[in-house]
């Protein structure tokens, strides 16, 4: 069980890295992390520090350096972003906020914040460790993790019902029936956060979202990485990644929930 908590950690981290690295090529923060604010100083610089400081913790938790706390005070960052970044863009300058497509992007930085603190949970427990106050109030926001996580998870299922046509041609041409799939996969999107949300069959749960992201992974969203990976400012490429830390996601909840408090 260990060696799988380990090998997520480390898909977990290679998906955040490299859904923040592109941004270093168009010196501006991608739409999954801060949205464009019109006039914004230093842009080229805070891209930079925020890539650097994100690639350096994705760093820390493989190697294992104090890699509970640096997941925390990552998921802490992450939130913040999302927070005083996303939802007041969304709420003051977007002029389509009434949309769910425009909360889509800023979402997944909700996730991806879960995500951390859904790392940090299977971490084994520190004592004594350098800055122990802080990292035992910081321990806190574990259980948030699935929650944040699923939010998105529950909110992307209900854009395949609200968007089934433009959804629908992600569906790989060579599988029959892309509509009947992209009610199917919301609908069980929607079921998975739920459950994951209510704790109900949580392990079992869990582990099915991880498999069917890991499958879109494969048979969608490579396939569109190889194709085009850098156009629309790596999109695709980005995608990818970001399906690889939400299976990797995924399949961390399964595996903490073999514990008292997953």
């Amino acid at each position: 069980m260990e060696t799988l908590k380990k090998v997520s950690r480390i898909a977990w981290c290679i998906g955040l890295a490299g859904m923040v690295i592109p941004q270093l090529f168009y010196k501006e923060f991608g739409n999954n992390f801060f949205p464009a604010w019109p006039g914004l100083p230093g842009l080229a610089f805070w891209t930079y520090l925020f890539t650097f400081i994100v690639v350096a913790a994705c760093i820390a938790i493989i190697v294992e350096s104090e890699a509970r706390l640096v997941a925390l005070l990552l998921g802490v960052l992450l939130f913040f972003m999302y927070c005083f970044g996303d939802v007041p863009y969304e709420l003051m300058i977007d002029p389509y906020n009434n949309h769910l497509g425009s909360w889509a992007d800023g979402l997944k930085e909700l996730a991806l914040a879960g995500g951390a603190f859904v790392v940090a949970g299977s971490l084994p427990k520190v004592t004594n460790a350098a800055g122990s106050s802080l990292l035992r109030t910081l321990e806190k926001l574990i259980p948030l993790g699935r929650i944040f996580f699923s939010v998105m998870i529950v909110l992307y299922g209900y854009a395949h019902f609200l968007y089934t046509k433009p959804i629908s041609t992600l569906v790989p041409h060579w599988i029959p029936g892309a509509m009947f799939w992209t009610y199917f996969a919301g609908g069980a999107l929607i079921c998975a956060g739920m459950a994951v949300i209510f704790h109900v069959r949580l392990k079992l749960t869990a582990m099915l979202l991880g498999i069917m992201i890991l499958i879109w992974l494969i048979i969608l969203h490579m396939p569109m990485a190889f194709t085009d990976p850098f156009g629309n400012k790596s999109n695709s490429l980005v995608s990818t990644f970001s399906a690889l830390a939400f299976s990797a996601t995924a399949f961390l909840i399964a595996f903490n929930a073999s514990k008292k408090k997953a």
